[in-house]
């Protein structure tokens, strides 16, 4: 998440990186995160031509890895007739390679990968390249990799929309003091995406003297732990101040409520999220969040999917109904093919929209909230 080779010490460097399960990322774990997994069409252990393999980030910086992407990856593959591994490398960059190791001796013709940092993502691009696999970047592109494929949301486009919505909740505000939590723009290319959108919007905003930010704060790796310290460093620092809190999502927004209800501010601040989950969602419903993104991860899913199948099959994406366009790596000086889908913004006006695109169900998002969701027209 090659027109430019690395060249062959590189490629060594990258063999030998999962060889040894190298583990250089700041959000690397030790072996005591478990690895979740399923295979559809054929066991793990077996190989050939055609079988897929779907290795996810973590269960940590967003809860949409193990509620959507692995049962839809899962479920599309099982109904195309295609044989599929798809894990979690539970936040651990040596699993992470140690999987794809695995899934490279299985034979598998295709990895779709969600890297958790791009330097231990591209190792693992190098070294499928190694061993004639084609790999797909799902949702986070490895700036300086080798995936000719990239597929995922239009990321600057959310922070956009963040940065859009935020303005128009506090447009009751004069002169409103925000503070940014921008969620693991050390490790993700996305989240400098997101940060990049907002700013496009705030900065000249704030240049005009409309608004003002008081911080700038990352919540590095997406570590939702450091979210809550962060977030009070930030507040205190301005003498306990904040009319809006650009949250990047949804998890770290719920930790920034909970640092705004200890301190009497929770209702009163606008706060933004992203991935439209059961614990954001309810947020908006209580009035304690501001908007969510949704990004239609079965959208996403289905696309990774259609583009890998063709991949097998040597067919035009195009007859899948996969639509390619360029996205440019300016790190490795390349261009990917990529599918960017639209995201869409929920306040509480529009949470039932999430509900009509199957995403969660009603029962899910009222639960404790009946009353909350019943005036929202939630059912």
């Amino acid at each position: 998440m090659r027109k430019s080779a690395l060249g062959v010490v590189v490629v060594g460097v990258a063999a030998s990186l999962l060889l040894g399960a190298c583990s250089s990322s700041k959000k690397t774990t030790t072996g005591t995160t478990p690895s979740t997994g399923t295979s559809t069409g054929a066991s793990s252990a077996t190989g050939g031509k055609g079988k897929v393999g779907v290795i996810l980030p973590d269960t940590t910086s967003s809860t949409r890895y193990t509620t959507y992407d692995a049962p839809l990856l899962t479920a599309a593959f099982k109904a195309a007739g295609i044989p599929a591994d798809v894990q979690n490398a539970g936040g651990s960059t040596a699993k992470f390679q140690s999987i794809a190791q695995s899934m490279f001796g299985e034979g598998i013709s295709v990895l779709i990968m969600d890297s958790i940092d791009p330097t231990s993502g591209a190792a693992v691009e190098q070294a499928a390249k190694t061993a004639g696999v084609k790999v797909i970047d799902y949702d986070r592109v490895n700036l300086g990799g080798s995936a000719d494929y990239y597929v995922s949301f239009d990321n600057e486009k959310v922070g956009q929309l963040q940065g859009q919505t935020l303005v128009s909740c506090l447009s009751a505000v004069n002169d409103p003091q925000i503070i940014e939590m921008d969620g693991g723009t050390d490790v993700d290319n996305n989240a400098v995406l997101f940060k990049q959108g907002a700013l496009s919007v705030l900065d000249p905003l704030q240049s005009a003297g409309k608004l003002k930010i008081v911080s700038d704060t990352v919540v590095k790796g997406w570590d939702v732990n450091l979210a809550a310290p962060a977030f009070t460093q930030a507040l205190t620092a301005n003498g306990g101040k904040v009319d809006g809190v650009l949250a990047a999502n949804d998890d770290i927004a719920n930790a920034v409520i909970g640092v705004l209800k200890s301190n009497g501010l929770a209702g009163k601040v606008q706060v933004t999220g992203q991935d439209s989950g059961v614990e954001g969602l309810q947020n908006i419903l209580t009035g304690d969040q501001c908007m969510t993104i949704f990004k239609d991860v079965k959208l996403e899913a289905d696309a990774a999917s259609k583009l890998a199948i063709a991949l097998i099959n040597g067919t035009d994406p195009s007859a899948a109904g996969v639509t390619l366009t360029n996205f440019q790596d300016p790190k490795g000086n390349r261009t990917l093919k990529a599918v960017l889908l639209t995201p869409t913004v929920i306040t509480k006006k529009n949470v039932e929209d999430v509900v009509t695109a199957g995403a969660l169900t009603a029962a899910q998002i009222c639960k404790g909230i009946a009353a909350d969701c019943a005036a929202a027209g939630v059912k």
